[in-house]
C-alpha cells in the first residue's frame, strides 16, 4: 500500500518558501549561518516551523546541518556543480523528449520565458529560469522522473545563482531557451532534447570548467 505524504503545516511551508527564496536569489549566500532564533524573529513564528523548514531544505540539498557548525547555506564548488549537472544531463533531455512525443502542452514554458525577459532583477530571472525547465520536464508522463528532477532543482538553481553572480550569461542562455522551446513546439523531440543537453552541458563547462589534464612531464 502506498503511503500518503504528510502535509507540511502552513507556517512551516511559509518559512520554507521564504528561506528557499532568499537562498536562490542570493540574499542568503553559500556558507552563511542560518540561526533559528533570528529566522523565527524575521518570519514572525516560533522556532519549531523554522527547525522543520531547515530539515526539509537539508533534504533537498540547499542547506547543510552540522553538529559543530549548526545550519549553513550549502557551499557550491566545481565538484558539487558537476555532480548536480551530471544528473540533469542524464535525466532532463530524456524527460523533454517524452514530453514532446506525447504532445504535452508547453504553455507554461513560454510564459516562463516571457517572465524572464520582463524580469526586473536577477532574482526574478532565476525563478523564471527554474520554472522554464520544470515546465519542459514535468509533463513527461512519468511522475517519478519528474520528482527525481525536482529533487535536484534547488541545487541546480543554487549553482546557477553562484555562477551568474560571478559572470552573468543570461542573454546567451535565454536565446538557447527560445531555441529549445521552438524545437519542442514543432514536435522535434530529438532535436529539442539535443539542444537542451547542449544547453545544460555548455553552462556547467563555462561556469565550472574541468581541470586541465597534466602534461607529459606531469605538470598541469
Amino acid at each position: 500500500m502506498t503511503s500518503v505524504p504528510t502535509p507540511i503545516p502552513s507556517r512551516t511551508q511559509f518559512v520554507l518558501e521564504g528561506i528557499r527564496h532568499r537562498i536562490l536569489t542570493g540574499r542568503l549566500t553559500p556558507g552563511q549561518a542560518l540561526v533559528e532564533t533570528e529566522l523565527a524573529a524575521q518570519f514572525g513564528v516560533s522556532k519549531t516551523p523554522v527547525r522543520e523548514a531547515l530539515k526539509t531544505l537539508a533534504g533537498t540539498g540547499l542547506v547543510v546541518m552540522s553538529q559543530y557548525k549548526g545550519v549553513t547555506v550549502r557551499m557550491v564548488d566545481a565538484d558539487m556543480a558537476r555532480d548536480v549537472y551530471d544528473v540533469r544531463l542524464l535525466l532532463e533531455p530524456e524527460a523533454l523528449r517524452r514530453s514532446v512525443r506525447r504532445g504535452a502542452r508547453l504553455d507554461a514554458a513560454g510564459e516562463a520565458l516571457r517572465r524572464a525577459d520582463a524580469a526586473a532583477d536577477a532574482a526574478e530571472r532565476s525563478l523564471a529560469n527554474r520554472e522554464f525547465h520544470r515546465a519542459l520536464y514535468l509533463p513527461c508522463g512519468n511522475p517519478l522522473l519528474g520528482r527525481m528532477l525536482d529533487e535536484v532543482r534547488d541545487q541546480a538553481a543554487l549553482v546557477s545563482a553562484v555562477a551568474w553572480a560571478a559572470e552573468p550569461s543570461w542573454e546567451r542562455e535565454a536565446a538557447e531557451h527560445r531555441e529549445i522551446l521552438r524545437l519542442a513546439l514543432e514536435g522535434q523531440a530529438d532535436g529539442a532534447a539535443g539542444a537542451l543537453h547542449a544547453h545544460i552541458a555548455s553552462f556547467v563547462e563555462r561556469a565550472f570548467p574541468a581541470p586541465e589534464p597534466p602534461g607529459e612531464d606531469g605538470r598541469a
